[in-house]
């Protein structure tokens, strides 16, 4: 299982490292130290903790300013395969993504839960909102 370091984490959920260490000293997200003493947070950890964490801020009332760009690194939070075709979601920050694929891309790219991913998007409109 890929583990991430606190910077890596932090990048990933979309926050500062020091936010990261916080949520790690409060017991929010589960660390451990590797061989180096590093403190690292193993992928189906950080996984289950992104889509927490989007689930409550998606309930906090926050003026945001926002333009949306077009590639979203995250970690993979669910992998759903069919015979053919296979479903992935991805957490990035507070951003939940869900792609549509065939199940041969899937396997090709290794990919599984609590792995680093980016989603790219690719639209002939863009829209941004200012709430």
């Amino acid at each position: 299982m890929q583990s991430y370091t606190i910077g890596q984490a932090a990048r990933l959920l979309g926050v500062s490292p020091d936010t990261a260490r916080r949520w790690a000293d409060a017991g929010r997200v589960v660390t451990r130290r590797d061989d180096a003493g590093r403190r690292v947070v193993d992928g189906r950890d950080l996984a289950a903790f992104s889509v927490e964490l989007a689930q409550a801020g998606a309930t906090e009332d926050e003026d945001t300013y926002t333009s949306a760009r077009n590639a979203f690194p995250g970690i993979v939070t669910a992998v759903k395969l069919g015979d053919v075709a296979a479903q992935v979601e991805i957490q990035a920050g507070p951003h939940r993504l869900v792609s549509l694929l065939t199940r041969e891309a899937v396997e090709e790219l290794g990919l599984e839960v609590g792995m680093e991913a980016t989603a790219r998007v690719k639209s002939t409109s863009v829209h941004i909102d200012r709430v």
